[in-house]
């Protein structure tokens, strides 16, 4: 196996790289934190397979505000109006993304806002540190 060697020459690490007070300035503080809620959904399927989806209506709603998180990203689970085949009498996890809550946040719901019945309406959530989130779903 051939490794390449670049010549890069390294400085002291522990020096930290200075930065313009004005560059600094000009940075818009709510691009200096980014952060999500991660919403793990379980769903104990115990009839025949059954399919299921997810809007990109759903958010979550702060119970104290009017501010909502929309769903930014989906994993293991299919967006309206396509569906994911959930296994018959199986256990079935997906995971969803949202943009983040406001830090005075202290519950919230999670409302999926459709215009036909079955919608998830998940409520009163208690917000933890992490915004990390387990949620089973019936």
């Amino acid at each position: 196996m051939n490794w390449i060697r670049s010549a890069v020459e390294v400085k002291d690490p522990l020096v930290k790289p200075k930065v313009d007070v004005e560059t600094l300035a000009s940075i818009d503080p709510s691009t200096m934190e980014d952060s999500f809620v991660y919403v793990h959904c379980h769903f104990n399927n115990t009839s025949d397979d059954m399919l299921i989806r997810i809007w990109s209506t759903t958010f979550l709603v702060d119970r104290d505000s009017v501010a909502r998180s929309q769903l930014v990203h989906a994993e293991n689970i299919s967006y309206a109006p396509q569906w994911t085949i959930i296994p018959r009498k199986g256990d079935f996890t997906f995971l969803l993304i949202f943009g983040g809550l406001p830090k005075s946040c202290l519950m919230f719901d999670m409302v999926e806002e459709i215009a036909q019945p079955g919608g998830f309406h998940i409520k009163n959530i208690k917000r933890n540190e992490t915004d990390v989130y387990h949620i089973d779903l019936l």
